[in-house]
């Protein structure tokens, strides 16, 4: 037999690195379209799985045997956060990557699961080049599913990691209930997610996301590098006005609280024509009428506005104009406007390292990549404030979302895993964190 010389042996292991991508990528396909039968919705491509729901708690113990046949340690804690964790440095901190599974009432499939999924699946590729070398080790690898990131059954949104990071009472989390009375504990119990986990020490922390925006189409970008969260401002409103008859009531007796709330939807609207184009959002995200009934005039509802802007300057002047028309709607419909709570933040960056380590990733797989602002909150809007973080984007078609017909292409969804292994090897060898051999 004749002796392979060296470049007939690289043609060889590089030919094996191929494949070995290829069925990296195949696995990463089927596993995606498994998760994704869960709470599927018929005769849809998206799914209906609202947190700790039964179709939550089905796929988060198919997601723990998945996690656990690669060999990482599924835990969770108090407020059902699941962690799958790799010990591979003992005493090490984690770096932690991941997103959030549960879904809009009727949404689609890859807002966050992807992100969950993904992380998984860079984890899996790691540490499989870091048991076959544990020299290279220098951090542990943690996968996460957060709880209720989208805020549609329990609210606040972005419960899980706000509660991790300490900017939510873990008892006020507990306590907070569903429009059906079931409270968060009461509803993670049912479904046995509620674990005793107690903290985790966190070295770095990594997301990706479909964009939930078209720009990065259009712009022919396949990774977003997120630089920075829009300024948000949201709120809850309770309008309170008198029960009467529709019919026999006279229009000057009435204190309809369901005109005043109309009024409230519609001056939130109007607002975004009082600046630029495209600098801010506004939206009347959920509405309940009481006693919502046909010949009745509504005596009490209860509204959520929330202002979006990539200007701190707009948001506070569009905040003063709402609180105006507030003012004139309570003396003109003789209706009580209180301010049930209320959520904001500012345009806040994203730390500038992680930034330029995703570039650098992006640079080495040949991958378009641009700088992007986040319009929605995520995860990582929290995980950013404590430990250095990554936040990476992947195009959305058309830029639907919180849609049925939300979409992603697999090849992007595959660039997206590649780009994202590529990170979390790196924050697995030290990066972001002072180690040695960190960049």
């Amino acid at each position: 037999m004749m002796e392979q010389t060296g470049v007939e042996q690289t043609g060889v292991e590089q030919a094996g690195a191929r494949r070995g991508a290829e069925q990296h990528d195949q696995d990463f396909l089927a596993d995606w379209a498994m998760h994704s039968r869960f709470g599927a919705v018929e005769g849809a491509n998206g799914v209906d799985r609202q947190a700790a729901s039964e179709a939550d708690g089905q796929q988060r113990k198919w997601f723990a045997r998945l996690l656990d046949s690669h060999g990482f340690t599924v835990e969770r804690d108090a407020i059902g956060n699941q962690f799958g964790l790799l010990e591979l440095v003992p005493g090490a901190p984690y770096v932690v990557t991941g997103s959030h599974m549960d879904s809009q009432p009727t949404a689609g499939r890859f807002d966050g699961a992807y992100g969950v999924m993904a992380s998984a699946h860079a984890c899996f590729r790691v540490a499989e080049e870091l048991r076959a070398d544990p020299s290279k080790a220098r951090r542990n690898l943690a996968v996460v599913n957060w709880f209720n990131e989208e805020g549609s059954r329990f609210k606040p949104s972005m419960m899980g990691s706000s509660v991790f990071t300490g900017k939510l009472p873990l008892t006020d989390a507990l306590a907070t209930r569903d429009p059906h009375g079931v409270s968060v504990k009461e509803a993670l119990d049912a479904i046995e997610e509620r674990g005793g986990l107690e903290g985790l020490d966190v070295a770095s922390y990594a997301e990706i996301h479909v964009q939930q925006g078209r720009s990065m189409e259009e712009d022919g970008v396949t990774i977003g590098l997120v630089n920075a969260t829009w300024a948000a401002h949201k709120f809850e409103f309770r309008v309170t006005g008198e029960q009467a008859h529709s019919g026999s009531t006279l229009m000057a007796d009435r204190r309809d609280a369901l005109l005043g709330a109309a009024r409230l939807v519609i001056a939130a609207r109007e607002l975004v024509d009082r600046f630029e184009p495209g600098l801010l959002h506004t939206a009347c995200g959920e509405l309940n009428v009481y006693p919502n009934s046909p010949v009745v005039v509504a005596s009490e509802v209860g509204l959520l506005i929330d202002l979006r802007s990539p200007s701190a300057e707009v948001i506070r002047a569009a905040h003063a104009s709402l609180m105006e028309t507030v003012e004139r709607v309570r003396f003109e419909d003789r209706v009580e406007i209180e301010v049930v709570a209320e959520h904001s933040w500012d345009q806040n960056p994203y730390p500038e390292a992680g930034v330029e380590l995703a570039r650098e990733v992006a640079e080495e797989l040949g991958l378009a990549h641009d700088r992007v602002m986040t319009v929605a909150g995520h995860d990582s809007t929290n995980m950013k404030d404590t430990v250095p973080t990554v936040m990476l984007f992947v195009p959305s078609v058309d830029g639907i979302s919180h849609n049925l017909k939300e979409f992603t292409r697999d090849e992007d969804l595959i660039a997206g895993v590649n780009h994202l292994t590529g990170v979390v090897r790196r924050l697995a060898a030290g990066a972001l964190s002072g180690a040695p051999g960190s960049d």
